[in-house]
């Protein structure tokens, strides 16, 4: 049967179980408002009882373990959820700030200075030698532009920012993921042989795997989960083999570390790529399976694709469609504005620059020129047409060649009576000179040029498009595509402006197509350009359109996603609210409980040292009888 001494050893048991009690209640509350911590609780069971003849006889309290109060099943919601409100929020945010630059519905920004621009050319139209009209005309021209250019920089530097958000996200993936590897061989090394769990370890890896979900959206995968009734009905924990993936993509194994590669060196325009370095050492392009956390929403705004047939730019992402359709809007503004200013009377035409060779068929080129064919007119001083001649544009059109050939060269150069009086010396063969120019640079130009001796007489020329309907959609869109006497210069949002020998001196800007005074045809055809439909490619997709209404199409678009990115930022936010507060209620301290389970610690220590009181007094009894 038990001693008097193995009595002591039981009230010493009940003071360690209380002390260790209040040690880890301290602890608890101490760390109440530590990021990551889960609190815990000691496991006590009875110690083995002493046998004896009588029956089995209570040898006191062990202390089992120290176990945290973890539900595995809930903390894997709320991680996905924190990774998915992450994406949302980070979303919500950009696409706020995107919209900011569409400012239309206050009246003001693009739409606003395109309609003042076609208001400017009707009053050049009532005055169309009016020299005042002009110079606000090309003032109104510029200030559009200017918004069109301003509004494009102010979307690529968002784009680029987020490029550069990316690349500080995976390097900061790339630090937890190391970090976590090192922890699980420290909790490897702490719970060697399955006696205790490394509680404030896996507390601290917890964390980490919140903060790359938050980034990533990446999942911890665990061994068997076990659950602890001893401690909470919904405790349960896993344990084994550990792996943090992100679709797929094994970055953690245990304690190993793949990192994530991010890269730009093989982009001429800075985006970065990201891959994945297997074992034998191969990269595996990633960025496309990125689809949640923050780093998932910077590639779904940025773009996740880099084209590489297109400049290294990316071939998808929110903002970069915006980008394309900007780009799209400006083009065709630039493009059909200058394929009607092309009929205005000039001596000399010169296009962009080409980038294609003068024998190429010139449809199989990147311009955007169509079948059909334009004229080429001469003005006498008077504004009489002297001359006109049909150049016809087909599959095996080049821009030069022989005489006579299928080129636009030949097609000019041609003998031909144009004007029907039996001359041979005053048709267009006659009157203009084609010039394939190639600059100091390298670079190609096509020149038109009325002849020295001709322009010497007043004598001038215009390029018309012929219309295959009344669309001014339909025609080949000869010299808008090269930009011959060009009213806009640039090709996209990026660089549009009013051309610069027009900036220089805005009252060479002309409201007719003939040198006659008075003459306002030019004019009110860019007046009717604000009703025309015309397509805007945007890559595979078409917009049929007018040029007021592709705006609204970019406005439109960047509202709506901005509108469905708030409402499911909302939708996720309340499904997170609602799982943090499960996970909270399981796992973290509440200060009113420790309180109570310190009070009722302290009342346990006090009982047993009540035991310990009450031996001291039987053995000073026992000793008393001795004497």
């Amino acid at each position: 049967m038990g001693s008097i001494f193995n009595t002591l050893n039981i009230g010493y048991s009940g003071l360690t179980a209380a002390q260790m009690g209040v040690n880890t209640t301290s602890h608890n509350i101490t760390n109440a408002e530590s990021e990551g911590y889960t609190r815990q609780r000691v496991v006590t069971a009875a110690s083995t009882p002493i046998y004896s003849a009588p029956g089995n006889v209570g040898n006191g309290t062990s202390i089992v373990d120290i176990a945290r109060i973890f539900d595995n099943f809930v903390y894997d919601r709320y991680t996905g959820l924190a990774g998915d409100k992450e994406y949302s929020d980070f979303m919500e945010s950009t696409l706020k700030e995107l919209s900011t630059y569409f400012p239309e519905i206050d009246e003001v920004g693009i739409k606003s200075d395109l309609k003042e621009y076609y208001n400017m050319w009707q009053s050049f139209a009532d005055n169309p030698d009016n020299d005042a009209i002009k110079l606000a005309l090309a003032k109104q021209a510029e200030t559009l532009s200017g918004s069109i250019t301003t509004t494009q920089n102010k979307i690529t530097a968002l784009q680029t920012s987020l490029n550069e958000q990316l690349q500080t996200s995976v390097s900061e993936v790339n630090l937890l993921a190391k970090e976590l590897s090192q922890i699980n061989i420290s909790i490897a090394t702490a719970e060697g042989g399955g006696a205790f769990s490394a509680n404030d370890l896996r507390d601290k890896r917890n964390s980490i795997e919140l903060s790359l979900s938050k980034l990533i959206g990446s999942n911890a995968i665990n061994g068997q989960i076990e659950s602890n009734m001893k401690i909470d009905s919904s405790s349960n924990e896993n344990s084994g083999s550990y792996t943090l993936s992100v679709n797929g993509f094994n970055i953690v194994d245990g304690g190993t570390f793949h990192p994530i590669h991010i890269s730009s060196a093989n982009n001429s325009n800075g985006f970065y790529e990201l891959s994945y370095e297997r074992q034998d050492g191969a990269l595996i392009p990633m960025d496309e399976s990125i689809k949640d956390g923050k780093i998932g929403a910077i590639l779904e705004l940025r773009g996740s694709k880099i084209n590489e047939n297109s400049q290294g730019v990316p071939s998808n992402g929110a903002l970069q469609k915006v980008i394309d359709q900007m780009d799209a809007f400006a083009a065709k503004l630039i493009e059909s504005t200058n394929n009607i200013y092309a009929s205005a009377h000039v001596t000399r035409m010169e296009s962009k620059i080409v980038d294609f060779d003068g024998s190429d068929p010139i449809l199989n080129s990147s311009l955007n020129l169509k079948t059909g064919s334009f004229d080429i007119l001469i003005y006498d001083i008077d504004g009489n047409v002297t001359a006109r001649r049909t150049i016809n544009i087909d599959f095996m059109t080049s821009m030069s060649g022989a005489a006579g050939s299928n080129s636009i060269q030949g097609q000019i150069e041609a003998q031909g009576d144009d004007n029907g009086d039996g001359n041979a010396k005053n048709d267009i063969d006659d009157y203009i000179d084609y010039n394939w120019a190639t600059y100091p640079s390298g670079e190609n130009a096509i020149e038109f040029v009325m002849d020295p001796s001709y322009s010497a007489k007043g004598y001038s020329f215009s390029i018309e498009d012929k219309l295959a309907s009344n669309d001014f959609n339909s025609g080949s869109n000869f010299a808008g595509a090269l930009g011959m006497n060009s009213f806009f210069d640039g090709d996209s949002a990026k660089n549009i402006n009013l051309n610069y020998k027009l900036r220089d001196n805005p009252t060479n800007i002309t409201a007719g197509r003939a040198p006659l005074t008075g003459d306002n045809t030019l004019a009110l055809d860019m007046i009717q350009q604000q009703f025309e439909v015309y397509d805007f490619g945007v890559g595979s997709a078409v917009y049929n359109s007018t040029i007021y209404g592709m705006f609204d199409v970019i406005a439109t678009e960047v509202g709506v996603t901005t509108n469905d990115a708030i409402l499911s930022s909302q939708t996720i936010t309340a499904q997170f609210n609602a799982t943090e507060l499960e996970y909270s209620s399981v796992s973290k301290v509440s200060i009113d409980e420790e309180l109570t389970n310190l009070i009722k610690y302290q009342t346990s220590y006090g009982a047993a040292s009540k035991i310990i009181t009450t031996v001291d007094q039987m053995m000073q009894t026992l000793l008393g009888l001795k004497q």
